[in-house]
C-alpha cells in the first residue's frame, strides 16, 4: 500500500493511494504518525478502502504534497553505507556501521524547495532508501527480527553542507541538520509491496545531469543489519526515520566539487517508491 499526506505545511491530510486515486484517511487517523503505523492502522485502512468506507480526496492532485510521514520522533542516519562512496571520500570502509542523528525537523515535502544555509559553500546531495519503523526494536536477538519492525520504504533526500560536517569542529550533525535538508517522499510504500528492498535502484540528477545511478544491493551494512545494529544501542520506536547511505556521486567526491547553488534542481528517484523535484533557493 502506498500512504501520502496532501496539503498546505501543517494541514497535511492523510491519504491510501490506490488505482490512481488518493482516499482521505482522516476518518480514520488525523496523520501518518508512529501511533497510526503500531496500532494496525494500515490494516484498518486496507479493510476500509476494500469496504468502500473511504471518501475520494477531492483536488488531490491540484494539492501540495507533503512528507509522507509527520515529523518523526528521530532520524537515524548510517554514514559511508556503499563502498564507492566510501571510495570516492577518501574514506576506510567501516567494520561496523556509522552513525549519526538528523534533526527531525528537516523533514520536507518531496518537491518543497531546499534552503542553502547562510554562509555555506558546501551543500551537497545524496539520494538514500529511508526505512520507517513500525513496530518497536529494542535489542532484537537476530537481524531476522528486523523485518517485524519495519512499516515501509521511502525516498529521502539527505542533504548535507560539508563544510559544516567535516571543517567545523569534526561532528556531523550540524553539516545534516540545517532546515529543509531531508525532503521525504512522495509516498510511504508498505514493506510488503517492496520485494526486495536490497534491490532497488537509486538515481539523482542536478540541473539534468545525472549524477548518482546506484543499487541497493551494494550497501556494505543490509537493512535487517542496521535496524538490529541499532536497536542494541537504541530503541527505534514507531513513525522513526532511517536513512541508510548513498552511492557514489556525491559533489564531494568529484573533482571539481560542483556543490549546489541557489537555482539548481535535483531531483531523485527510487525503483518503486516514486520521484521527487526539489530547487535550491539562498536561506
Amino acid at each position: 500500500m502506498k500512504f501520502a499526506r496532501l496539503g498546505e505545511v501543517g494541514s497535511e491530510t492523510p491519504v491510501l493511494q490506490a488505482n490512481g486515486l488518493s482516499y482521505d484517511l482522516s476518518s480514520i487517523t488525523p496523520d501518518i504518525t508512529g501511533d497510526f503505523l503500531a496500532s494496525g492502522g494500515v490494516a484498518t485502512a486496507a479493510a476500509a478502502l476494500d469496504a468502500g468506507e473511504l471518501p475520494e480526496l477531492a483536488g488531490a492532485d491540484s494539492l501540495r504534497v507533503g512528507a509522507p510521514i509527520a515529523r518523526p520522533g528521530k532520524i537515524v542516519c548510517i554514514g559511508l553505507n556503499y563502498s564507492d562512496h566510501a571510495e570516492e571520500t577518501g574514506a576506510t570502509a567501516p567494520d561496523e556501521p556509522v552513525i549519526f542523528m538528523k534533526d527531525p525537523s528537516t523533514i520536507g515535502g518531496p518537491f518543497d524547495n531546499v534552503l542553502i544555509p547562510r554562509a555555506s559553500v558546501k551543500t551537497d546531495w545524496e539520494v538514500e532508501l529511508g526505512v520507517v519503523i513500525g513496530a518497536e526494536a529494542r535489542y532484537l536477538e537476530s537481524e531476522a527480527d528486523a523485518d517485524a519492525c519495519i512499516a515501509g520504504y521511502v525516498l529521502s533526500h539527505d542533504v548535507s553542507e560539508r563544510e559544516f560536517q567535516l571543517e567545523r569542529g569534526g561532528q556531523w550533525d550540524k553539516g545534516k541538520s540545517c532546515e529543509t535538508f531531508n525532503p521525504l517522499g512522495p509516498v510511504l510504500v508498505t514493506s510488503d509491496e517492496v520485494t526486495d528492498p536490497q534491490a532497488l535502484g537509486l538515481r539523482l540528477w542536478v540541473n539534468g545531469v545525472e549524477r548518482q545511478n546506484g543499487t541497493t544491493a551494494t550497501m556494505i551494512f543490509g537493512i535487517r543489519h542496521i535496524v538490529w545494529y541499532l536497536s542494541q544501542f537504541m530503541v527505534l520506536q514507531p513513525g522513526d526515520l532511517i536513512n541508510t547511505g548513498t552511492p557514489a556521486g556525491v559533489a564531494l567526491g568529484q573533482p571539481d566539487k560542483p556543490y549546489l547553488r541557489a537555482g539548481d534542481v535535483v531531483e531523485l528517484e527510487i525503483d518503486g517508491l516514486g520521484r521527487a523535484r526539489q530547487e535550491l533557493v539562498q536561506a
